[in-house]
């Protein structure tokens, strides 16, 4: 077994070591994935311990089988925790990276941001957001990947196949240094369990967005969209934000940006989240102001902002539809809501049954997910239902692209129009970014200071700011409060840094 300590350069350029480190304990302290239902068969376990081992010496096979087979039981998954580097992984200066190529140190940055500990999801399973927003599926993909990037030269291209290195290949300097696919799963031919299926045996992951292609910026990214969706929805309904009231779930990596979003926006955040690590997450990196776990307490809170039009974000740390239902029951008028649950992933940890603690409904989506996929429903339509009534009485509520009308539908949801097509509730695109933003060239911009140096960013915000206030300069009236909103945006980075 290796004992010796070394540095950070020599990790990533070993790759794959050549004695295997000790084993790493458990960490309880982190958030991790839930465990993934059993899901394989016994041929299909046998290639899946057959496809872990591929990346490991003949001579280490007996050890890491029965360590892999122990992964896959007890946790759905090998990640083989093992081969966790000793190293921080954090965004380095792109000065610190190993590299013979400048593309590919940037490139290996952004790996490491997507799966620093205070920016992923669940960091010890290499998934970065949304529940399942893998960037590798194991920490041997993740060693052999940086070390082919340490190694390759700006006439090289690596591919990169679900997490899987596939090699480096012969290319030119103005070709992609990386090439990315993941996923591989035909919509209309597939179902939720085939996609289980394969990423359990190690073949295919979900990189979400911005997951398994490097690009993730932590909730900073979204925090943008987030902010400008908020300010547009509430010059929708002809209402300043102060003192009125934007309800909304998830605090996870990319919904939590949405308390952030309020506060930048001006109005009264309410964000409910189930996982107790995510809110406390969150609240400790000042992403969100105040956290309470009595829906009394939060009702009495709520009451205190609206009357003196406080700027305040508050987590609620529980289930959204029991904020929805008291808040109905108390009076208290919602004016903008929304949900961010990972409800693209709602068999396996994206949304929770209401009246379940976060613990139990981990238990039963292993043990027993037709039972859980059953209640996933059963809230659904709960959660569809009250939104309904608070839309009767004016509320305004958007899909933020998340899937819960479509969801909701499924399960029986009394959401759509007469035509049975069209849902009653408008996507955020269709109503507010599209016409607002989209349809006039705008979308959500960001930029990477890969020095790390607080002077750079401020050099490279400077001059973005300049760009868009020449251009705000000679714009058309009907494009003069995005601008604005832009270079606001720009301006206030600070307070989200």
């Amino acid at each position: 077994m290796s004992g010796l300590t070394k540095t950070f350069q020599e990790e990533i350029t070993e790759g794959i070591p050549n004695e295997l480190p000790p084993l790493k304990p458990f960490e309880p302290t982190y958030n991790h994935a839930p465990k993934r239902k059993a899901i394989l068969n016994k041929e299909e376990q046998k290639l899946a311990l057959k496809n872990a081992l591929r990346y490991f010496d003949k001579k280490f096979h007996n050890i890491l089988f029965e360590e892999f087979k122990k992964e896959l039981e007890t946790y759905g998954r090998i990640y083989m925790y093992r081969f966790r580097p000793d190293h921080k992984i954090y965004a380095r200066s792109i000065n610190d990276y190993p590299a013979k190529s400048k593309e590919a140190a940037a490139i290996m940055l952004m790996i490491q941001n997507n799966l620093d500990d205070a920016v992923a999801q669940h960091p010890h399973e290499l998934i970065t957001y949304g529940g399942n927003g893998g960037v590798f599926s194991n920490w041997a993909q993740y060693r052999l990947t940086m070390k082919y990037l340490s190694e390759m030269n700006d006439e090289q291209t690596l591919v990169m196949y679900s997490g899987h290195p596939m090699g480096l290949f012969p290319s030119h300097k103005e070709a992609p240094r990386v090439v990315v696919t993941n996923g591989m799963m035909i919509p209309n031919y597939s179902k939720p369990d085939d996609w289980e299926k394969f990423n359990a045996l190690g073949v295919t992951q979900f990189g979400q967005m911005t997951a398994g292609s490097y690009m993730y910026i932590g909730p900073q990214g979204i925090v943008h969209g987030t902010t400008i969706t908020v300010l547009n929805a509430f010059r929708k309904i002809k209402k300043s934000p102060e003192g009125h009231i934007f309800l909304t779930a998830g605090l996870g990596g990319m919904s939590g940006a949405q308390p952030k979003a309020g506060n930048i926006a001006k109005c009264i955040t309410i964000c409910a989240e189930v996982n107790p690590k995510a809110t406390l997450t969150r609240h400790s990196q000042g992403w969100v102001d105040e956290m309470y776990s009595s829906v009394e307490e939060l009702i009495e809170r709520v009451k205190i902002a609206q009357k003196n039009k406080e700027i305040v974000s508050i987590a609620y740390q529980g289930n959204v539809i029991d904020v929805w239902e008291a808040f109905f029951d108390a009076g208290i008028f919602v004016d903008i809501g929304s949900d961010q649950t990972s409800l693209h992933n709602p068999w396996a940890g994206g949304y929770y049954p209401v009246g379940m603690s976060f613990e139990d409904a981990n238990k039963m989506m292993n043990e027993r997910p037709d039972l859980f996929k059953e209640k996933v429903q059963e809230s659904l339509l709960r959660h569809a239902s009250i939104i309904k009534k608070h839309t009767n009485k004016g509320t305004y509520f958007f899909d933020y692209g998340n899937a819960f009308l479509l969801e909701a539908s499924r399960a029986g949801a009394e959401i759509l129009k007469d035509n049975q097509e069209d849902f009653i509730y408008p996507s955020y695109v269709q109503d507010i970014m599209g016409p607002m933003c989209f349809d006039y060239g705008f979308g959500p911009f960001r930029w990477v200071c890969a020095s790390g140096t607080p002077e750079d960013l401020a050099k490279t915000d400077a001059i973005a700011c300049e760009v868009l206030e020449k251009i705000q300069a000679t714009s058309p009236p009907e494009i003069q409060q995005q601008m604005q909103d832009n270079i606001q945006w720009i301006k206030a980075h600070k307070a989200i840094a």
